[in-house]
């Protein structure tokens, strides 16, 4: 009978090597059901847009409201802005509202190009608050209660949208009166700047071409992905649904999942892409990548017991949607594979527990490579591109690599709620190498944490590399590589972009975010 310590450190570890392993089979099932509803939901898409360009004529388009939410964005402001006056567009249907929460330079550079767009005949507003409260959700809502249109599109400030694109997607939900929203693709200008823009556009298209479309294509929870899309203001304004709130840090997550608790449906199209900036500075992405895993966690508080509590929903509708709410939580599991798992296994003798050690090997192979081949089918799905080894090493790699600063962003989502918005810094980047960004993103603190465990986990690598016979403790080799390569990125340096009024105060915001 083998003694306690190793049966507790054999359990142990299997289950930290578990749960991301049910992570994956998850991912390798949604693209399965993807696959499947692809070509039929994709041609019926396709007729319906024909089928409504071809009958409706131009007066008789319903009346769209763009809204364009800026804060301090003045690299690519008047981009965003120039391009929703582009949009192709019954010009009498069609109101564009920009929602300038600026404090700097940007606030001038808004009425300028506004004023000149109105000469032109746009019918275009600033619209201004006097306190950025709730942020985005607050600025969305104000701007709402000013608004003409029956739809809402929206559009983050690193977007352009391409001229088709309100011509596309208004037929898809006027045509649907239960869709509350339709979400369009988001496609990357500036994957080529770095390693890390690289590894998270293809991550990207492995949520746009695989997580939403098996969601929205059958009968799933999914949710609006904060931009690229068009609401139907009746389902905002549904009192069952409630509007816009900021009582989380992902308010598109959170309206997405009330209205669909309400009955409305949620659409989603590949066909419609709107092009945007990959974020190229290390610490803008980890500042994106907290604020996403903060705020699911916050949803997942605040909706999963209405989900659980739905009589609408099915048991699987259930399921799939507190995997999708929580799915944030695996970094937790990650991190502690990077920690523990390995070491567990020095008190586990080989011999006595050799075949549960061979399928748990199998299981953390499987956990790698499941979602592997989801994303080199998602990116072969949306461009007809085979994603390589080196691009799916360079996904892992940086998955790893952000595991602790999204397990402190899962922490501060249990117990934080609301919080402040820090948007992600854009460079106006467009596939060339763009200059630094005007703006710092607010640097996380945990850099020197990150190079320590990086360093440990490369420590174990070396250190276990004859045990595992050269090649099972490859998972340790690449959290160190991630760890290290993000830490480093984000040390303090000498000479930094100018500071916005947001990342000035990094002390202050990282000490109420909990990082």
């Amino acid at each position: 009978m083998a003694p306690v310590s190793e049966t507790v450190c054999l359990a142990a570890f299997v289950v930290v090597i578990t749960l991301p392993g049910l992570y994956g089979l998850h991912l390798f099932a949604l693209m399965l059901l993807a696959m499947v509803r692809k070509r039929g939901v994709t041609e019926r898409q396709r007729e319906t847009v024909a089928q409504y360009c071809r009958e409706t004529p131009d007066e008789a388009w319903p009346r769209v409201t763009t809204q364009l939410p800026i804060y301090n964005e003045v690299a690519v402001a008047e981009r965003l802005i120039r391009a929703a006056a582009r949009l192709d567009y019954p010009r009498e249907r069609l109101e564009i509202q920009v929602l300038d929460d600026s404090s700097d330079e940007t606030r001038a550079l808004v009425d300028r190009v506004c004023a000149s767009l109105r000469l032109e005949g746009h019918d275009i507003r600033v619209v201004r608050r006097p306190t950025r409260a709730h942020y985005k959700a607050g600025a969305l809502a104000n701007g709402l209660r000013q608004a003409r249109g029956d739809y809402i599109a929206i559009f983050d400030a690193d977007f352009i949208p391409e001229a088709d694109f309100l011509r596309r997607l208004i037929p898809l939900i006027a045509s649907d009166p239960q869709a509350a929203c339709v979400q369009g693709r988001w496609g990357h200008l500036n994957v080529r700047d770095a390693w890390y823009t690289q590894a998270l556009a293809l991550g990207m298209d492995g949520h746009f071409g695989v997580e939403q479309p098996a969601r929205a294509w059958n009968g799933l929870l999914l949710n609006f992905n904060g931009t690229a899309g068009v609401w139907r203001r009746a389902a905002i304004d549904d009192p069952r649904v409630g509007g816009w709130s900021g009582d989380t840090l992902t308010e598109d997550l959170d309206l997405s999942y009330r209205a669909q608790l309400a009955g409305w449906r949620i659409l989603y199209t590949q066909e419609v892409v709107a092009p945007a900036e990959v974020p190229a500075d290390v610490d803008a992405l980890k500042s994106q990548q907290r604020r996403w895993a903060t705020g699911s966690i916050q949803t997942a508080r605040k909706l999963l017991p209405a989900v659980w509590r739905s009589q609408r929903l099915s048991l699987l509708q259930k399921l799939e949607a507190s995997i999708h709410l929580t799915q944030y939580s695996v970094n937790v599991f990650m991190l502690l594979m990077a920690l523990v798992s390995r070491s567990l296994l020095a008190v586990v003798p080989p011999e006595r527990f050799q075949e549960t050690l061979g399928w748990s090997w199998w299981l953390v192979l499987f956990a790698a490579l499941a979602p592997s081949i989801a994303y080199v089918y998602a990116r072969w799905s949306l461009e007809r591109v085979l994603a390589g080894p080196i691009q799916i090493l360079k996904l892992i790699t940086l998955g790893l690599g952000l595991s602790l600063n999204n397990t402190v962003a899962v922490f501060a989502g249990l117990v934080q709620r609301g919080g402040e918005f820090v948007r992600t810094p854009k460079s106006g980047s467009a596939g060339a190498r763009a200059a630094r960004p005007p703006y710092a993103a607010l640097r996380s603190r945990l850099w020197s944490v990150e190079l320590v465990l990086g360093g440990f986990c490369l420590v174990q690598w070396a250190a276990y590399l004859p045990l595992d016979h050269y090649v099972g403790g490859t998972f340790l080799l690449l959290y160190g590589l991630g760890l290290v390569s993000l830490g480093w990125h984000s040390r303090p340096r000498t000479t930094r972009a100018a500071p916005d009024a947001q990342a000035a105060r990094p002390a202050q915001i990282a000490a109420r975010a909990g990082f």
